[in-house]
């Protein structure tokens, strides 16, 4: 049996589709609205983000100097009634002395008795200067904070005032005129407290962190010299401690601070503080790492190495000892870092190697 003719329509066979690569894929989804995180859901990490791709912490700048913790009720407690017996012990041995004196010659006695009197105001006048010492030092942690206050609240009020007390702090100071008279004259010009106060540490406080910075260089190659030549290991720690201790006394002087003895004993114990505080911070400037990557260990000998590495310890001291006296904290201004002295000291004691060798 014949079957008829009939038409039939041919549709086109569809063209094969390529597999797109995954990643293309999914670029080419539209882009969806975040939503909401819910604490329930976990959440997922795409494998194009490096979670390892985060800012060093060890290159993050070191929290500000905080001022040292004081005493306890009961230790104060303490030395204050400890102070008074010696000085009731010392006051009773110097009236039986006078009185031993007047009875053996009466010429003896008055010379006692005007030689404690003498004794008596100067003890009063270097205690009086010690009080304002530390008050002065009290000012500048003070200054300190109250700076790191009004920039976070932006408060146009509290930096003017600030502003003011920063001017009379360094008025003894000839080379903060020129910034504070420029300061003066732009100072109803800005509006906002933040950049007030970061225009008043980039004005007034610009040339004493450039004497800052050399005080603290020539202070590293003063001791990377020395503890090079020197023959005993006491030596160069006496002398590390001795340079530090005046690197510390200049940098308070160079701005503002003035400590007398008891003064510097309490800056001392706060650059210390400072150190603790910052120490596992500071090594992000990759000391060693720069060591070895300026090819100090086949440029000098071990000696002059080890002169060099103490003089990035004393350079870490006045940095520390820097951010502790400066009357403002590093907003506007970039802090230090011992790469700053590093090629300095470097290049100093290759120097002193190829003089020695010739």
């Amino acid at each position: 049996m014949t079957r008829k003719p009939a038409a039939f329509r041919i549709e086109p066979e569809p063209a094969p589709r390529q597999e797109a690569p995954r990643k293309q894929r999914a670029d080419e989804r539209p882009a969806r609205k975040p939503q909401a995180a819910r604490s329930d859901v976990a959440v997922v990490i795409p494998s194009e983000i490096d979670v390892f791709d985060e800012p060093d912490i060890e290159q993050a700048a070191p929290p500000p100097a905080t001022a040292p913790r004081k005493r306890s009720l009961l230790a104060r407690l303490f030395f204050g009634a400890f102070g008074v017996l010696v000085s009731l012990a010392v006051g009773l041995w110097t009236d039986q002395l006078i009185r031993d004196l007047f009875q053996r010659a009466e010429w003896l006695g008055w010379l006692a008795a005007g030689m404690a009197a003498i004794a008596l105001l100067s003890l009063l006048v270097i205690l009086m200067r010690e009080f304002l010492a530390i008050a002065r030092l009290a000012e500048v942690e003070k200054l300190q904070r109250r700076a790191l206050d009004a920039v976070a609240r932006d408060d146009p009020k509290a930096a003017r005032a600030l502003v003011d007390e920063l001017s009379a702090f360094v008025a003894a100071k000839p080379e903060t005129a020129a910034g504070r008279r420029s300061l003066a004259e732009l100072r109803g010009e800005i509006i906002d407290g933040g950049n007030l106060v970061r225009l008043a540490e980039t004005e007034i406080l610009s040339p004493l962190d450039a004497r800052a910075k050399t005080m603290i260089l020539e202070a590293a190659k003063r001791v990377s010299l020395v503890t090079a030549v020197s023959p005993r290991a006491l030596v160069d720690v006496a002398y590390v401690v001795f340079e530090a201790g005046r690197l510390i006394r200049r940098l308070s002087e160079l701005y503002g601070g003035r400590p007398g003895t008891l003064g510097f004993f309490r800056l001392a114990r706060g650059v210390l503080a400072h150190l603790a505080v910052t120490g596992s911070i500071a090594v992000g400037d990759s000391f060693v790492q720069q060591i070895v990557g300026h090819g100090l260990a086949a440029k000098l000998s071990a000696k002059l190495g080890e002169g060099v590495v103490n003089g990035m310890m004393t350079a870490r001291i006045g940095i520390a000892a820097m951010e502790t006296t400066r009357p403002l904290p590093f907003i506007a201004a970039k802090r230090p870092g011992l790469g700053d002295f590093l090629s300095a000291l470097t290049s100093f004691a290759t120097r002193k190697e190829s003089q020695s060798e010739q």
